[in-house]
């Protein structure tokens, strides 16, 4: 029997979201690396060192960090490490952690065109002043390696890269074949559904990212691996992978045919659909539902069930016959 080189060790960090604590994993082996980094408060930062003295250790032994994707909560206390050897992610991180105004620029234009297009009311067009605010809970840095489909992580070669877009255009998941650990940052966690969250693209003259339909993708291609245990960004560690995927899969159909059923009554934007799915929501997560909402129509549109025109450069979905 093969001995495993890493150990795994679990850190619980807290956060300001609604979606509550977050997890980074400590990876003992060849290096010492912290795979994720919480989100940038005092009261995170104070938590980490607290955990990584009871294992006999200080911020300071950590050798470097490899990041699953760029949300706040995953890689805000990278700048706490400024002595780290490496910093490790997907090449679509780098702009986040670099903080390139040019691509925050055209985030911003992204939405703005993008919700024209949806049909959304001028109302709502304040909120793209806010784009850039969870900036604030993230760090800035260099990202001093990139990670593609296939590697292995650097001082760990018993863990395997898989490329997961969908929650974001950068997301990673780590799988260690000898066990079937998968550290899965927040591609899929036991007790709720990943948000596939839309962004601009990262390569110029191409069309926007369709996160849903490469979320399934994402989750239909952790079928080709064994997986016993996945360690997530959130939520308690899980196993029974397969059905959960298929859970997921199901659920987001069903969610996907009741949007159908809402424009065979009749042609809808994107934001009357909205509207109508999340009634209560759509206020205070606008972006969120407005994601999910989307997300929906590029999976109807894919699978020819519904069909689109433009009226005033807004798109309109429609049934047709």
């Amino acid at each position: 029997m093969k001995t495993l080189k890493d150990i795994i060790h679990q850190f619980t960090l807290p956060t300001p979201y609604a979606v509550g604590d977050v997890h980074t994993y400590l990876l003992e082996g060849e290096m010492l690396t912290l795979v994720d980094a919480g989100i940038k408060t005092e009261e995170a930062w104070q938590s980490l060192q607290v955990q990584l003295k009871q294992l006999g250790y200080s911020s300071e032994d950590v050798e470097q960090i490899i990041l699953t994707h760029h949300h706040p909560d995953h890689m805000g206390l990278v700048e706490y490490f400024p002595h780290i050897r490496n910093v490790a992610a997907h090449p679509k991180l780098r702009p986040w952690l670099e903080r390139e105004d040019r691509f925050f620029i055209k985030y911003e234009q992204f939405f703005e065109e993008m919700y024209f297009e949806a049909g959304v009311p001028s109302s709502y067009f304040h909120l793209l002043k806010g784009l850039r605010k969870p900036l604030q809970w993230s760090s800035q840095g260099t990202l001093t390696q990139e990670l593609l489909e296939g590697d292995r992580l650097p001082g760990h070669l018993d863990w395997q890269v898989i490329e997961t877009p969908g929650h974001a255009q950068s997301h990673l998941s780590f799988v260690r074949e000898t066990d079937g650990a998968m550290i899965g940052g927040d591609h899929l966690l036991a007790h709720i559904s990943s948000n596939p969250l839309l962004e601009p693209s990262y390569t110029e003259g191409e069309g926007r990212p369709k996160p849903l339909l490469q979320y399934r993708h994402s989750m239909q291609k952790l079928a080709d691996y064994t997986i016993a245990t996945v360690y997530p960004g959130h939520g308690k560690c899980f196993g029974q992978v397969k059905e959960l995927i298929e859970h997921r899969l199901k659920r987001q159909e069903e969610r996907a045919h009741k949007v159908l059923r809402m424009i065979e009554k009749g042609p809808l934007r994107a934001y009357e659909i909205c509207e109508k799915l999340f009634p209560k929501q759509i206020k205070s997560q606008f972006g969120l539902t407005m994601s999910e909402t989307i997300g929906q129509l590029d999976y109807l549109e894919e699978q020819h069930l519904v069909e689109t025109t433009e009226q005033d450069k807004q798109k309109i979905y429609y049934v047709n016959g």
